[in-house]
């Protein structure tokens, strides 16, 4: 980089710190010599590393450093060392010795310990009392001052392995005894000049003399003509900035909600807490069939039944035993009443197309959407939850066929997944008829499931709609919402979808 454009670009900060810099210059001293903040300077050397003007080297050292009871002692000098000094005019009671050298009771037996230790006192009993004395090595003691003393006065934070063996025995000696001293693991920071930077080092900068913002008073006095503007280098890295967002998943719905809405989908919903009715028996699936184990449903214990309408729940039953005018026979056994009124946490999100077609509100034709929030049973994994959603939709119309449908799917497939190759497969679900499910190639992936689909079933339309349904057909759908938003939002477990973690919220990408 051309040394001038160099200068041209500094940022103010930039200006500040590069008359202090010198090879293996530390970053505390520059702190120190520059009178910037921390947080400055280390943008400051950050940005000048980015133009490539130096090296920043980080080293991790073991230090020692005071802790509160070592700044204390700093202060007013050793406890034990006091206790001996109060000791040099004779004998005399603890308790005394004690109050006169002010130290506190918890630190008595620690400095009765020490001294003993170092044949400095004398511990006699007498009248039921305990007495202590100086010995004449405690004299000698008091003549200059102890290892610990001297280690206490130097210069902190100092470098483990720098200490000699004196010091160490100081140290081991102060350890021993709470919160005088304490080891850190210390970040050492240090500078490595390029030959850029030495260039840069001897260049004579002026800390204002480029312009950093064109205010009213330069253009009225015309000063900004005889001065430098700053150039600004867009390439360069600058600490991010985290704004508020919606949660990716939820910006991912709301954007399919969007784009339903724009296909001309009219959208539809119904509860969380459902009716076996209306989530399976309305759907033609029979009650004790094993049609139901894929849907391993949460039972709502209080209250336990709901309230259906009578005359739906009649037309229903009828379908599952004999067919309810459709040609077909049914299921040929008794339906439970009862059973059918049961509470549980929905399941699918078919049951709201159900709810759809029975409603005094459907239009023929007409097209729906919904997207519901389900429950099942299930092994928490990497790709598979108790709780997920869903993407429904039903198209009601007269005279559709699976032509119809495959447009329908083709079309989605390019909306939500951004597919070029698709492909439909029969299929099978307890009530469409035909059946059929979509794929779409991946160009990692190969080809992945987005979604079933097929016609609903006489049984099905005929008991619900409730009125001549002759010639009206039902095309329906469910899309693995869940699943493409993994692909879409780039993640590979589904439980980050309901991620409460900042970090991937923070840089999560949005759809």
């Amino acid at each position: 980089m051309e040394i001038k454009k160099l200068v041209q670009g500094l940022h103010p900060l930039e200006r500040k710190i590069v008359p202090f810099l010198t090879d293996d210059a530390d970053f505390n001293s520059l702190v120190s010599r520059s009178g910037l903040k921390d947080i400055e300077v280390m943008r400051a050397l950050q940005w000048l590393e980015n133009k490539g003007v130096l090296k920043i080297k980080t080293d991790a050292k073991e230090v020692v450093n005071l802790d509160i009871n070592g700044i204390e002692y700093l202060k007013n000098g050793l406890p034990e060392m006091n206790l001996l000094r109060s000791l040099i005019h004779g004998e005399m009671p603890v308790e005394k010795a004690r109050e006169k050298s002010k130290i506190l009771e918890e630190e008595l037996n620690i400095c009765l310990g020490s001294l003993r230790g170092k044949a400095a006192i004398n511990i006699m009993k007498m009248d039921n009392a305990l007495y202590i004395s100086i010995t004449d090595n405690g004299k000698k003691l008091l003549q200059k001052p102890s290892l610990e003393e001297m280690f206490l006065k130097k210069r902190f934070p100092i470098e483990l392995s720098r200490l000699a063996a004196e010091e160490r025995f100081a140290l081991e000696s102060l350890k021993r005894r709470k919160r005088i001293i304490k080891l850190e693991l210390l970040k050492i920071k240090t500078i490595k000049l390029t030959p850029l930077g030495k260039d840069l080092s001897k260049q004579k900068i002026l800390k204002d003399d480029a312009i950093e913002v064109l205010t009213p008073e330069l253009l009225k006095q015309g000063a900004w003509q005889k001065r430098n503007f700053r150039a600004y280098d867009v390439k360069i890295n600058v600490p991010r900035l985290f704004f508020g967002k919606k949660q990716p998943y939820r910006a991912f719905l709301d954007d399919v909600r969007k784009k339903f809405i724009s296909l001309g989908f009219e959208e539809m919903s119904g509860p969380i807490v459902e009716t076996d009715f209306w989530d399976m028996d309305a759907l033609f699936m029979p009650q004790f069939h094993s049609a139901r184990d894929i849907h391993d449903a949460y039972y709502v214990k209080e209250p336990a039944y709901g309230k259906i309408d009578d005359k739906i729940v009649e037309r229903v039953k009828k379908a599952h035993e004999n067919g309810f005018d459709t040609g077909s026979r049914g299921w040929r056994y008794k339906f439970d009443i009862e059973r059918t009124k049961r509470h549980i946490l929905r399941t699918q999100g078919t049951a709201c197309s159900a709810r759809m077609l029975a409603s005094s509100s459907l239009k023929i034709p007409g097209k729906y959407f919904g997207i519901t929030r389900c429950f099942r049973y299930d092994v928490v994994d990497s790709t598979h939850n108790v709780d997920f959603n869903q993407t429904e939709g039903i198209v009601v119309g007269n005279n559709l066929n699976m032509r119809h449908l495959f447009g329908l799917l083709k079309m989605f497939a390019r909306e939500f997944a951004n597919a070029d190759e698709v492909k439909v497969v029969p299929g099978y679900f307890p009530f469409t008829e035909p059946s059929c499910e979509l794929f779409a190639k991946h160009p990692q992936l190969g080809w992945i499931e987005l979604g079933g689909a097929g016609i609903f079933r006489p049984e099905v339309v005929k008991p619900l709609i409730g009125k001549d349904s002759k010639d009206t057909r039902v095309l329906a759908w469910g899309l693995g919402i869940d699943r493409i938003a993994m692909f879409k939002l780039g993640i590979k477990d589904i439980r980050q979808l309901f991620s409460h973690d900042l970090g991937y919220l923070r840089n999560a990408r949005l759809v």
